[in-house]
């Protein structure tokens, strides 16, 4: 292994390009909104689990964005939580930093998707032996009402984020997104996916970093074009209450299944930060079903399945 695949890995580096992407995707959003996020910076206390801190920034009831969220945070601790270790067995008693940007926009307009990213990285270390380290992240959209145009959009550009390092990434990014943001329990796809991956230490630490950054600079290009066509599509009370019903969908997923959501709960993270990613309003009504052939229903017949948008 060369002498820069063992290299330490660049802490401060991957922290100033988070908090900068956090500036430019919090800008961005703002533009179209008109309407600035809200930011509170925050600092772990002493006899906490969790060392750090971070700056949580909300925008809440917008002229755009119903809640949104766009979080950076930088945590350490002495130990990791037993769902970690499961995962992960060879971090056991190692000390731990976790850094990245997470992110729920939820627009008001039933037409205008759902969207979420996250990048992050961590790095765990003891005494006497290298660092292990990792990056994650991706993005994925959660549409309540389909357009095509909107999916190849959206793959279109999360794949030109990944063919700087090598044809097969987008593809492999692509399933293991339709994999994770699946809800077992109802036997559905959350969205329309995107790219997620994990655990990602293929090369140098320069290489990793650099596919982790080209995915967060991603996302806006990914994600304005969208919003900014959806936003002001007239709707009524059957669009909006379909919306917070299947909002519900997305509140079940990170409750149940996200394990961003278990580690920061386990770990002892921020409550406020963490749940920031659950919507404003929403809506559970016993077995609904959407009208056989409604636009409703289309939702679930020809989005909510993993397809090839790229090529469609």
């Amino acid at each position: 292994m060369s002498a820069s695949e063992t290299a330490a890995p660049n802490i401060e580096a991957v922290k100033n390009y988070l908090l900068d992407l956090q500036d430019r995707i919090c800008d961005g959003l703002s533009a179209i909104d008109g309407k600035a996020f809200s930011e509170d910076s925050w600092q772990r206390g002493p006899g906490e689990r969790l060392a750090g801190g971070g700056r949580t920034r909300v925008l809440e009831f917008g002229n755009v964005i119903e809640k949104g969220g766009v979080n950076f945070s930088h945590v350490s601790g002495e130990s990791l939580p037993a769902s970690a270790t499961a995962h992960r067995p060879e971090l056991a008693g190692r000390s731990f930093q976790a850094l990245g940007v997470s992110l729920v926009i939820h627009p008001s307009n039933p037409y205008a998707p759902t969207s979420h990213a996250n990048v992050r990285f961590f790095v765990a270390e003891a005494d006497g032996a290298e660092p292990v380290w990792w990056f994650g992240g991706g993005f994925d959209l959660t549409p309540y009402y389909g357009f095509e145009e909107d999916c190849v959009h959206w793959h279109q550009t999360a794949k030109a984020a990944c063919e700087p390092f090598g044809d097969e990434i987008y593809p492999r990014f692509k399933s293991w997104c339709d994999d994770y943001f699946y809800l077992k329990h109802r036997d559905e796809q959350r969205g329309i996916g995107g790219l997620f991956f994990d655990d990602w230490q293929a090369g140098s630490f320069e290489q990793a970093f650099a596919l982790m950054r080209s995915v967060g600079d991603g996302y806006l290009p990914a994600y304005e074009p969208i919003l900014a066509r959806r936003k002001d599509t007239p709707f009524g009370e059957r669009e909006r209450e379909f919306q917070l019903i299947r909002r519900g969908r997305y509140v079940e997923f990170n409750l149940v299944w996200d394990r961003g959501t278990l580690f920061g709960l386990q770990s002892g993270g921020r409550t406020e930060s963490i749940l920031m990613s659950l919507p404003a309003a929403v809506s559970w009504r016993y077995e609904h079903q959407p009208e056989p052939g409604s636009v409703e229903s289309r939702l679930l017949s020809d989005f909510l399945t993993p397809k090839d948008w790229v090529s469609a």
